[in-house]
């Protein structure tokens, strides 16, 4: 049970309040922004971290990438040594060799997943658009966490024999499937009819990770097995004839594949002969990462006859460093919401300085009728109290929203959590206590007898 004097002192504090209104709303002004400032703030750092966790899945975890590169070719026009040297220099590129050796020689790969993308078009009841083929394997859902939301995965037959069916994203479906059911329908990608067997879940990736990691939408993706992308659409490692052509035209440069389609008197790019455009290489403890990425380096190098056309990323290194410098953003935008509520504790402190110099008179009469210096300083802590409770209170209504606002205006996802909430009110509550403490104790250690002469 609270004590009567307690009650006393809260309603002198209440009626002291509510005589000053327009002062106590200007004091709680720093507290209010203060504390709108650290919800909003924390919540655009949540919904960040959130996106960059979405981010990490879109990429995988613990993933090793390795994309191929087409080495630009250089010539010395002036030594014929220095291009006969060039011409030694020949790989084989990017293949499913090089993923069987992985798979066979490096120790802690949990998975791994050779692909093949093929800009292509879709035609069906009438429809034509274009979208991606995708030649995998089946692990590359479970590296990236793809889920089946009908039909089935590839059978070990597909893969085997390259057969010509495939898995449609969820955009596809709409598209061209938009009152049916895909699974057993047929759709022709390119020049050959796919039989949809599977059909994923949506995948919902923002335009932020879109453009911060180069994801695709996979929503729009058509994914066929591996050995169907290479025996019905192609493969860069079998020798055309046109190869053979352009080579006999006087392609120069780093080996045969490697220039088929560049000649000395043509102003091209040299042409991508590597079988795979990426392999993704899922290792099982992450500290292993590293050193297993310098091994598939030097292992690559070797096996391309020391030419180094390729490149190794670890993407999850690159989403750390990324969560890093959200994590200090946040840390700067906090200090700064933690000015603004030092700022609104200071202006507590200063109005409250001003009401004892205001109310000595009145302090000392309830000091001389018998009121203690706890009465006192209770009466003051009081006042400050609830100057900054309230000023919280509506700080926490303005702060989420604002988080609410940036989220629908400026498409930032936003999280507003309920500790960030408690954290903000008990700080601008600890405020309002630590410092009405001063005024409170230089209010109580009046003299009474000087304070009733006082003008």
């Amino acid at each position: 049970m609270i004590p009567q004097k307690v009650l006393m002192n809260l309603y002198i504090a209440t009626e002291a309040v509510l005589a000053n209104r327009m002062r106590s709303i200007l004091t709680a002004l720093g507290i209010i922004f203060g504390v709108a400032a650290v919800i909003a703030m924390l919540a655009i750092g949540n919904g960040a971290q959130q996106e960059i966790l979405e981010q990490i899945k879109l990429v995988g975890v613990n993933n090793i990438v390795v994309r191929p590169v087409v080495p630009q070719s250089e010539e010395n026009l002036q030594s014929e040594e220095t291009e006969e040297k060039e011409k030694l220099k020949w790989s084989p590129g990017l293949n499913i060799k090089d993923v069987n050796g992985i798979k066979e020689v490096i120790p802690g790969i949990s998975k791994i997943s050779p692909e093949i993308t093929l800009d292509t078009y879709l035609i069906n009841n009438g429809i034509r658009r274009t979208a991606k083929l995708v030649g995998v394997e089946p692990a590359y859902f479970e590296i990236f966490n793809f889920r089946l939301d009908k039909g089935d995965m590839f059978s070990d037959y597909h893969l085997k024999h390259g057969e010509p069916v495939c898995i449609i994203g969820k955009s596809i479906k709409s598209k061209f499937f938009p009152t049916q059911d895909p699974i057993g329908k047929y759709i022709k990608c390119g020049n050959n009819w796919l039989k949809v067997i599977g059909m994923l879940e949506e995948r919902v990736i923002s335009s932020n990770s879109i453009s911060n990691l180069g994801i695709r939408d996979y929503n729009m993706d058509v994914y066929v097995p591996l050995q169907t992308m290479l025996v019905r659409y192609k493969n860069r490692s079998l020798i055309t004839e046109e190869m053979l052509r352009q080579s006999n035209s006087g392609s120069q440069g780093r080996g045969f594949f490697q220039n088929s389609g560049t000649t000395a008197n043509e102003n091209k790019g040299p042409t991508n002969y590597h079988q795979l455009d990426r392999l993704v290489v899922q290792v099982a403890q992450t500290e292993k990462m590293g050193p297993t990425a310098d091994v598939i380096s030097r292992m690559l190098e070797r096996k391309h006859y020391n030419v180094v056309d390729f490149e190794i990323e670890i993407p999850e290194l690159l989403l750390k460093q990324q969560q890093r410098t959200n994590d200090i953003f946040n840390y700067v935008l906090g200090a700064i919401a933690g000015i603004s509520l030092l700022v609104g504790g200071i202006g507590i402190m200063n109005i409250m300085l001003a009401s004892v110099l205001e109310r000595i008179k009145e302090i000392g009469l309830r000091l001389s009728l018998g009121a203690k210096k706890f009465d006192i300083i209770n009466q003051f802590l009081f006042e400050a109290m609830m100057i900054s409770v309230s000023g919280g209170l509506i700080g926490v209504i303005l702060g989420i929203s604002i988080a609410y606002f940036v989220s629908i205006v400026a498409e930032i996802p936003t999280v507003v959590t309920f500790s960030s909430i408690i954290l903000s009110f008990g700080v601008a509550a600890g405020v309002g206590l630590i410092f009405g403490i001063a005024p409170a104790r230089k209010a109580a250690s009046q003299d009474p007898i000087q304070s009733l002469r006082y003008e």
